[in-house]
């Protein structure tokens, strides 16, 4: 069978995360190896409250990754995914080979909610030095 590409998203355990980032995150790409497949991108999405709680957690933290991969392993690495503890939900999805190197590249380079939430710094001091600071009328006041 035909090797694509494809996309997956990990909610990991944020406890055992901060405990041991690179242990538990290696587990994914091992996972991916050990049945055939290469790994294209991963990282650190980010990290966040979740809606609900899952398997008791209230925090996840979400890694991104890209990878290569036999089509007919996919049930396997469904299944080695679920038999993890340190991932507490997973999606994986098939990426159109047209877009997918984009797709690749744009993980690599730091893409992401993480990369939009970081102000600079020179953005911030000019909103501090832009702020007006407005008098309130006495009777207002109290």
């Amino acid at each position: 069978m035909s090797q694509h590409v494809y996309e997956g998203m990990f909610i990991l355990d944020s406890n055992r995360y901060s405990r041991d980032a690179a242990g538990t995150v290696s587990q994914i790409p091992s996972t991916v190896e050990q049945l055939g497949g290469k790994m294209l991108a991963s990282r650190l999405w980010e990290e966040r409250r979740l809606a609900y709680p899952i398997k008791g957690h209230r925090k996840g933290t979400y890694w991104l990754t890209y990878f290569r991969l036999d089509g007919d392993q996919l049930t396997n690495l469904s299944r080695q995914f679920q038999l993890n503890e340190g991932i507490l939900r997973n999606l994986v999805l098939k990426i159109e080979p047209r877009i997918a190197d984009a797709m690749v590249e744009h993980a690599i380079t730091g893409g992401g909610p993480m990369a939009e939430r970081k102000p600079k710094v020179e953005e911030v001091a000019k909103v501090v030095v832009e702020a007006e600071v407005i008098e309130v009328p006495e009777e207002l006041e109290e």
